[in-house]
């Protein structure tokens, strides 16, 4: 690891380099004055609550159950002949 001194522009951003161009940046600011910048790949506002733990724990059952079972073909007579 290496350490960098970076001037705040006028505008008030800091350029990390072309390396990091498009890419996602969590700025996390500790107390004032110090931040964690972490790279990485984030979850979209509207993707978060298949994060949750009840809705994941859900999904592992389900993608479990997949492994499990595989797939075939229904019978779409004898489904409606279920329904009431």
């Amino acid at each position: 690891m290496n350490a960098v001194i970076k001037t705040v522009g006028q505008s008030g951003q800091i350029a990390l380099g072309k390396a990091y161009a498009g890419r996602h940046v969590l700025v996390d600011e500790l107390e004032p004055g110090v931040w964690l910048v972490k790279l990485g790949e984030f979850i979209p506002d509207n993707e978060r609550w298949l994060h949750s733990p009840t809705v994941k724990d859900d999904l592992d059952e389900a993608i479990s159950w997949a492994e499990t079972h595989p797939a075939m073909a229904s019978d779409l007579d004898a489904l409606t002949q279920q329904l009431p």
